[in-house]
């Protein structure tokens, strides 16, 4: 009885966890969504306008939790050459590739 009452305690206590941590992770994407966005207008002209927000959620899909985290810092300091860095890294992933090829028709556009 103790015994499943413990593994009981501790299944929801890494629920709690998890939850915490998808909510920081929601937080830090939905913080780095302004940053990308400035980074594609400012420091990629060659993305059209009307792109510019399908691409943004494609490189915040694609970043991983170190990524995110360097992108909503930018928040903070302001964009920088690490924060295009960042965001040239993970436009060239395949994943974010074939994530930017499917949003192109979506928004009306060809790549």
């Amino acid at each position: 009885m103790v015994r499943t009452a413990l593994i009981a305690a501790t299944l929801l206590g890494l629920s709690a966890c998890v939850e915490v941590q998808q909510a920081v992770d929601d937080t830090a994407r939905q913080t780095s969504k302004g940053v990308v966005t400035e980074v594609l207008a400012t420091r990629f002209p060659q993305v059209p306008k009307e792109l510019i927000t399908p691409f943004t959620d494609c490189i915040i899909d694609n970043a991983d939790a170190l990524e995110l985290r360097e992108l909503a810092r930018a928040t903070v300091v302001g964009v920088d050459d690490t924060t295009t860095g960042t965001v040239r890294t993970i436009l060239s992933r395949p994943e974010t590739r074939t994530c930017l090829l499917a949003a192109a028709p979506a928004a009306g556009m060809t790549l």
